[in-house]
C-alpha cells in the first residue's frame, strides 16, 4: 500500500510540522426519494406534491448540516429528486449522480428497486456501477436459483483532492434482512408469509443473497487495494452490524487483528479507528428495528487512514452519527436511518522535500 512520508517521525521529512488537508464524508439512506406522483412500490401511495416538498426541504437541511465533501446516498428512485434536495441545501456540488435512476427522454428513474448515488465537490476521475458478481461470488438461493448480480449495484468512483491525492470510494446498499418470499412473474405470492417455516426459509434467502453481495464486494475491494494502490473508502447501508459475518466478509478486519500480513487487504470501521480526542458517545446507532438499535450505516476505510499503520497517509479525526430524527415519529418525509459523517485528515506532501 502507500508509503508515508515518515513512518516513525510525526513531523515532515525536513523536521517541520506536517501540513494536512481534510476530507468530510457522509452516508445517508434517504428512504425512497422519488418524484411526486411516481409509484415506486405496489401498495405504497406516491408522494403528493406537498409530501415531496417536505421531503426535499428536510433532506436539504440535513445535507447542509452534514456539509460533506463526499456524500454517499441510498434509496433514490429519481436522480432529479436528489438534485432537488441538494439544491435545497444551498451548498455547491459539481457532481450529482445516481446511475440507473436518471430522468430524461426515455429515462424514467429506477425500476424495481431504488439505486445508490454520489454527491461530491471533488474532481471525479472515473465512476461506474458494479453489477455482475465474479464467478466465485455466485450463490444458490433456495427456491430462486443462482444469485449472480447486485440488486442495487454499488457505485465505484475515483476522486481527486485539491492537492492531487486520489481516493477510491464505493457507495453500497446490500440486501436487507427482510424475508424474501417467492412470487410469480406478476408479483403474486407463491407461499404463505404467515407460515413460520416459510418465514424461516425466506429469511435464509435474504441472508444468502446479502452474503453473496458481500463476497462480491470483498473481491472488488481486494482487487482495488492490490491493483490501484489507492486509499479506499466504502460507505453505505450494509444492512448488518460492523462485526457481523457479512460486514466482515467485506472488511476482513478481524483477520487483520491477528495477521499483520492481512492489514493491507483489510478495511476498518471509521468509528473504531477515530482519534482519541474524538467526542465519542457511549452508544452509536443508525437504525431502530422493532425497538432495537442497530448500526447498519457504515464508513469503512483502508489502512491509509489508520493512524497506527505504517502505511498511514492520514487518519480519522471524528465520526458523528445524526440520529435524533429517529425519535420524531414515523413520517416518510424523513429518513428511517441516521446519517453517519466522518472527518478524515490527509498529510500533504512536504514542500521542502519536494523541492
Amino acid at each position: 500500500m502507500q508509503t508515508p512520508a515518515s513512518s516513525t517521525d510525526p513531523r515532515g521529512t525536513n523536521g517541520n510540522s506536517p501540513r494536512y488537508a481534510t476530507l468530510m464524508l457522509a452516508t445517508a439512506n434517504l428512504l425512497n426519494l422519488a418524484q411526486p406522483g411516481r409509484l415506486f412500490y405496489e401498495g405504497q401511495d406516491p408522494y403528493s406534491q406537498n409530501e415531496f416538498e417536505r421531503k426535499v426541504d428536510w433532506l436539504g437541511a440535513r445535507f447542509k448540516v452534514l456539509n460533506a465533501d463526499v456524500l454517499a446516498v441510498q434509496e433514490v428512485w429519481d436522480e432529479v429528486a436528489l438534485r432537488a434536495a441538494v439544491a435545497r441545501s444551498g451548498l455547491q456540488y459539481g457532481f450529482v449522480s445516481v446511475p440507473g435512476a436518471e430522468n430524461g427522454p426515455g429515462q424514467h428513474g429506477a425500476q424495481g428497486t431504488p439505486r445508490v448515488g454520489l454527491v461530491t465537490r471533488l474532481k471525479v476521475e472515473s465512476v461506474g456501477s458494479l453489477t455482475d458478481f465474479p464467478a466465485a461470488a455466485v450463490v444458490q438461493v433456495p427456491g430462486l436459483g443462482p444469485h449472480t448480480r447486485f440488486e442495487r449495484p454499488p457505485l465505484l468512483a475515483t476522486l481527486r483532492l485539491k492537492h492531487g491525492q486520489e481516493v477510491a470510494v464505493i457507495t453500497a446498499h446490500l440486501k436487507s434482512k427482510r424475508p424474501k418470499f417467492l412470487q410469480d412473474a406478476s408479483g403474486n405470492p407463491l407461499e404463505d408469509p404467515e407460515d413460520p417455516a416459510v418465514q424461516a426459509v425466506a429469511s435464509l434467502r435474504s441472508l444468502v443473497m446479502r452474503a453473496g453481495e458481500a463476497l462480491a464486494l470483498r473481491l472488488k475491494v481486494v482487487e482495488l487495494l492490490h491493483r490501484t494502490r489507492l486509499p479506499l473508502i466504502v460507505m453505505g447501508d450494509l444492512n448488518d452490524g460492523p462485526h457481523s459475518v457479512t460486514t466482515q466478509l467485506i472488511a476482513a478486519t478481524s483477520q487483520a487483528a491477528y495477521d499483520k500480513g492481512a492489514r493491507d487487504n483489510a478495511l476498518y470501521s471509521a468509528w473504531d479507528v477515530q482519534g482519541e480526542a474524538a467526542l465519542r458517545r457511549d452508544v452509536a446507532y443508525s437504525h431502530i428495528h422493532q425497538g432495537y438499535p442497530e448500526v447498519l450505516d457504515q464508513v469503512l476505510v483502508s489502512e491509509e487512514f489508520v493512524a497506527t499503520s505504517r502505511a498511514a497517509i492520514g487518519d480519522v479525526r471524528r465520526v458523528d452519527v445524526f440520529n435524533d430524527h429517529l425519535f420524531e415519529g414515523r413520517d416518510r418525509s424523513r429518513s428511517d436511518h441516521g446519517f453517519v459523517r466522518a472527518l478524515l485528515r490527509l498529510r500533504l506532501p512536504d514542500i521542502a522535500a519536494a523541492t
